[in-house]
């Protein structure tokens, strides 16, 4: 998987060497180009129609500055993400505009090297019965350009404004969009086109992310995480949204896990960055690289637990029964290991549970699982043992319920 943060999380692009240093520094490797930054949806509102504030030419050459200090730094960028209009705009002539957009934003995916950009469907002005074939035309133009260019086109769901609030807008069904993206690669004869899943829009919209995921299967090549509420459009930092009233998280990298994503999982903080004293942003980069590894390492959980056939658990706690529920009948383990000398000999959750030292005995094919949060002191004491095919588990997005009576059966 290739964790990358949206350029409009970044503070300081008029600075654009520093600004890259502190993304390095903090160990981000890629980014993502949204050129909304170059073409707001506030600007594409009143597109010919007044002077605004908004200085479209300095923004654009600040962001080419960047751009360019970019292609020469270790920085990679694999995505781009066109400017787009507001879910609730009252603009129904610029469908042309998002033609040429889309046809120049191909351009800057092209010189910067990136093989994928997300350009959004049309929908403003168009009637329902009218929205797919409206939709084939812009994505067959737009798609010759970027076929020649060896770029996918990743479409993205999107809401509606209605009656004063989201409702599902175009591709927000998994199905419409699984079948948009089958009949384009089919009539191009190769895989064009993709999909870039918004969660802030899934959430908005009420729907389940983590099922879209699911349906779309390998179509989704992206997904664009941000934390939101249910009322209004967001890209706050994951996790930071009351519970209940925000993101579906478990829901999400649940769905992410059932279809192994390996594609570009993309982090927009843009909101809380331009919430923070500039004087603090500097410090909300590490944390954003936490976040996104934290999610990237959630997602990835059962597959780093499938890819060996044979393992051992270490930590007899929580945690551990937790494993066995979810995970006991696919990967089982051959046995729990716990630094609780009061416990070895003793079955728990109907396995054994024995002395570090037996580790000492596995074959390079088995590998140790911690199940216990102290993961750097336990990682340390196995590597201290020799044991060098480590694996972490985490139980914090799990689905499972147990009884009390079925807890104390299977703990015997």
């Amino acid at each position: 998987m290739e964790i990358c943060l949206s350029t409009n999380s970044f503070s300081g692009l008029a600075k654009p060497q520093e600004c890259i240093n502190g993304l390095l520094n903090v160990g981000f490797k890629g980014i993502m180009l949204d050129l909304g930054k170059a073409y707001s949806s506030d600007a594409l509102e009143t597109y010919g129609m007044r002077e605004t504030k908004y200085d479209k030419q300095k923004t654009k050459t600040v962001l080419v500055g960047f751009l360019k200090k970019c292609m020469k730094s270790p920085l990679t960028m694999n995505i781009v993400r066109t400017p787009h209009l507001k879910w609730d705009t009252k603009r129904t002539d610029l469908n042309a505009l998002m033609l040429q957009i889309g046809k120049d934003s191909i351009e800057v995916c092209r010189k910067a090297g990136a093989k994928n950009i997300v350009i959004q469907p049309l929908f403003s002005g168009i009637a329902k019965q009218d929205m797919w074939q409206e939709n084939r035309r812009y994505y067959r133009e737009l798609g010759k350009i970027a076929q020649e260019n060896n770029i996918c086109i990743l479409l993205e769901n999107q809401c509606s404004y209605k009656k004063e609030r989201y409702v599902r807008g175009v591709c927000s069904s998994p199905f419409e969009a699984s079948e948009w993206i089958d009949t384009l690669n089919k009539e191009f004869g190769d895989e064009v086109f993709g999909f870039c899943l918004d969660t802030c829009a899934g959430t908005l919209c009420g729907q389940d992310v983590g099922v879209m995921a699911v349906e779309l299967g390998d179509r989704l090549k992206a997904v664009l995480v941000r934390e939101c509420d249910f009322f209004h459009e967001m890209s706050g930092l994951p996790f930071m949204g009351r519970k209940g009233d925000g993101t579906d998280w478990t829901g999400i990298i649940n769905g992410l896990r059932k279809i192994d994503f390996d594609g570009i999982l993309i982090l927009d903080a843009g909101s809380t960055m331009r919430n923070l004293s500039h004087l603090l942003s500097p410090y909300l980069y590490p944390l954003m690289r936490s976040v996104a590894d934290y999610i990237g390492w959630q997602v990835e959980l059962e597959k780093r637990i499938k890819r060996h056939s044979q393992r051992v658990l270490f930590g007899a706690g929580r945690m551990c029964e937790k494993y066995m529920l979810c995970y006991n009948e696919q990967y089982p383990p051959l046995f729990i290991c716990d630094n609780n000398p009061q416990l070895w000999g003793k079955r728990m959750y109907g396995l054994e549970v024995k002395s570090p030292n037996t580790l000492k005995e596995l074959t390079e094919e088995c590998a140790v699982i911690i199940c216990n949060t102290f993961y750097e002191e336990i990682a340390r004491q196995l590597r201290e043992m020799g044991i060098r095919n480590i694996e972490t588990f985490s139980d914090e997005y799990l689905y499972f319920e147990m009884s009390r009576k079925d807890r104390k059966e299977r703990n015997g």
